[in-house]
């Protein structure tokens, strides 16, 4: 499939199928964090990426593929930010019609200054988008943003989102070391979050491979920190663990790169996955996967991750990398 992958399992949302409405890596940040890698080029233009009409029928196919109970949410995900994607808002719409299952969006929030923006988003049961600064320095600090999208229309956009949206508002921070786990950087998020009002807030690690190397998830004072600063509402996201469908088509290979693409595996998780669908050729896949070309091998954290071939990652640490 283009469009459509897993399910995958999800920090939040148990085993999600995942829709990807735009090409590797469509995004108007460049996150220091990004577990796909940087955004080369950035862009903030909204188009019609894929036909609407393909990545439906990919999604209906899907559903029907699946029985009752092996997903649990259907996520809109982008490789990159998925409400560049003009037609999110028909997609939603649509899937909502085929299938009785929530529907989430995961999402940076930097375009919900814009109505149209939140009229789309306003038809999803689930609304996840993400706030790791709470002043204009730290926001270009982590997130590295277009020019175009300022931190005052990120937080215009969530605030005015949240007074029409009546579904679920789960605002992610992904927290990394030094930068917005400090006792500052943190206030300054909570005096933006008490202005938004989220249902939740999620504070996330970056425990997939970042974009740059020198990133690190915050340590364990750095997580208690968090929680006693941003509220009540906020709780740790913990790393999914659960099973990765590699059966839905196409060779097994084709299925991997599929979903690394979108979301690298570490090679422990890789191993596993693959004993489950191939059991006896783990090794032999593993060879196929990096001979063909279509992925690569990143080490973080003394770890391997298999991620997509075209994701682009800093491979060294320089100095003045977080300017």
């Amino acid at each position: 499939m283009n469009y459509v992958f897993g399910p995958v399992p999800s920090r939040r949302l148990g085993q999600s199928l995942g829709i990807d409405t735009i090409p590797l890596k469509t995004c108007n940040w460049n996150c220091v964090y990004c577990q796909l890698g940087r955004s080369l080029p950035m862009t903030n233009e909204r188009k019609e990426y894929f036909p609407r009409e393909a990545i439906l029928a990919e999604v209906e196919e899907a559903l029907a593929h699946h029985q009752p109970g092996e997903i649990d949410w259907v996520t809109f995900v982008g490789s990159g930010e998925p409400t560049l994607h003009s037609e999110l808002g028909w997609l939603i719409q649509q899937v909502k019609r085929v299938t009785d299952l929530p529907v989430a969006v995961i999402n940076n929030g930097s375009l919900l200054y814009l109505p149209e923006v939140r009229q789309a988003l306003a038809l999803a049961d689930a609304v996840m988008p993400s706030l790791d600064a709470g002043t204009t320095v730290l926001y270009r600090q982590i997130n590295r943003a277009h020019p175009t999208v300022t931190f005052a229309r990120l937080v215009a956009g969530l605030i005015a989102f949240r007074r029409m949206y009546s579904g679920q508002l789960w605002v992610e921070v992904m927290l990394v070391q030094g930068l917005n786990d400090t006792e500052a950087a943190l206030r300054d998020i909570t005096a933006v979050l008490a202005h938004i009002q989220p249902d939740q807030v999620h504070i996330n690690l970056p425990t997939r491979p970042p974009a740059e190397p020198w990133v690190r998830p915050s340590d364990e004072e750095g997580l208690m920190r968090a929680l006693a600063i941003l509220g009540q509402t906020a709780h740790v996201v913990h790393p999914a663990e659960g099973s990765f469908d590699l059966g839905s088509g196409g060779t097994i290979v084709d299925a991997i790169i599929n979903i690394i693409t979108r979301h690298p595996m570490r090679q422990d998780e890789l191993e596993r996955a693959l004993s489950r669908w191939a059991p006896g050729d783990v090794k032999d896949v593993l060879t196929e996967l990096e001979a063909t070309g279509q992925a690569q091998v990143v080490e973080r954290y003394g770890t391997r991750f298999w991620s997509g071939a075209p994701a682009y990652y800093q491979k060294h640490n320089h100095k003045g990398a977080k300017k």
